[in-house]
């Protein structure tokens, strides 16, 4: 396996190899690709910090709780809500900030600050021919060039590997409360999620247990603020309610899809428009479901080799096999999309030697 721990190093490699590579950070999500393994886990550190400054600056291969750890320190924190796969995967591995960003990892958050690449201020990375590439800043205000910064989050190493990130970071809040509504079946949840994020309350992530009957909320902020917000949001939705102080096992299970670690067959994540959560939910066929993002995220529990995306037809949306063998990963891309994305391939990595074959 190689493990370069310098950026000069990682673009010696990937210049002189003559095979293909399969690109990974800290091997936590279980993907497998054909090549010879490169790992950026070598390449670890945090070379600018600047509180004041809301920014961080790491090395790919950095692991996430490193980073966590520093700015807590200061009272931040990634917003973005990293998602750890190791007990949904049964993997073993650290998650690094590169294999986030790589992958643009983004928890129940999402629907209120935003995924991993909107936080994502610079990079710096190898394309497929050994050259390093620098672009976007190491600071807010720094911010030029062309947005390859962008293309490179969720790319998931086929365009380049990632040796350096930069991140905007948000303070973290003083309190949280989850507001835990009862007994709604899938429309009426969807439903009441919907309502309250379309009010002036501030929810910062909002999900669904089908199998558990039970709807969640998430109200963070100064303490007062949350009470307040909590008193209006029961007012607004009515029905049996439960506030729960401080939940943060609750949220950190929905970050990880802890209810669905543990137990056999594949697991699908279907992006799609919250509205259309609970038909296809009723025709997937899934043993389990989860829903997070309002019901724009649809976590399914299926068979082993199942093909969902024939269950579903056609919708507004797509399915990511996150584990399980049998059908593709990634939903095959229209023939328009087909086109753009293989000359995209054809200018970072013209000898295809990043990750082949992961994204069709």
């Amino acid at each position: 396996m190689y493990l370069p721990t310098t950026e000069a190093e990682l673009a010696g490699i990937i210049r002189e190899t003559d095979q293909p590579l399969a690109v990974k950070g800290g091997g936590t999500r279980g993907v497998r690709v054909d090549g010879a393994p490169l790992g950026t886990s070598g390449m670890t550190g945090i070379t600018l910090y600047e509180p004041g400054a809301m920014t961080i600056v790491a090395q790919a291969g950095t692991p996430v709780a490193d980073v966590e750890v520093a700015l807590a320190a200061e009272n931040q924190r990634l917003a973005f809500e990293p998602m750890d796969h190791r007990a949904l995967m049964t993997t073993s591995g650290t998650p690094t900030i590169g294999g986030i960003i790589a992958a643009n990892i983004s928890g129940p958050r999402r629907i209120s600050v935003g995924a991993a690449r909107d936080f994502l201020l610079g990079v710096r990375y190898v394309d497929g021919m050994g050259q390093i590439v620098k672009n976007g800043g190491r600071v807010m205000k720094n911010v030029t060039g062309y947005d390859l910064v962008k293309l490179m989050a969720g790319a998931h190493g086929t365009l380049g590997v990632l040796s350096e990130v930069s991140l905007k970071v948000l303070p973290r809040p003083e309190t949280q409360a989850t507001l835990v509504l009862h007994g709604l079946d899938d429309v009426a949840a969807v439903s009441a999620l919907a309502r309250a994020l379309g009010s002036p309350f501030e929810v910062s992530a909002a999900a669904h247990d089908p199998a558990a009957g039970e709807t969640s909320l998430r109200i963070e902020g100064f303490a007062q603020s949350v009470s307040y917000r909590c008193t209006q949001l029961k007012a607004l939705l009515g029905g049996e309610i439960t506030v729960v102080e401080e939940d943060v096992a609750r949220w950190t299970a929905w970050r990880d899809v802890a209810g669905f670690a543990g137990l056999d067959g594949d697991v699908w994540r279907v992006s799609c428009k919250p509205s259309d959560g609970p038909s296809l939910a009723a025709r997937s066929g899934a043993r389990n479901v989860l829903y997070d993002w309002a019901g724009g995220l649809i976590w399914m529990l299926t068979p082993a080799g199942y093909d969902l995306r024939t269950q579903l037809g056609v919708y507004d949306g797509h399915a990511t096999l996150v584990r399980g063998t049998g059908q593709p990963r990634f939903e095959p891309e229209a023939a328009g999309v087909a086109r753009i994305t293989a000359g995209l391939r054809a200018r970072f990595d013209p000898r295809s030697v990043l990750n082949a074959g992961l994204m069709g």
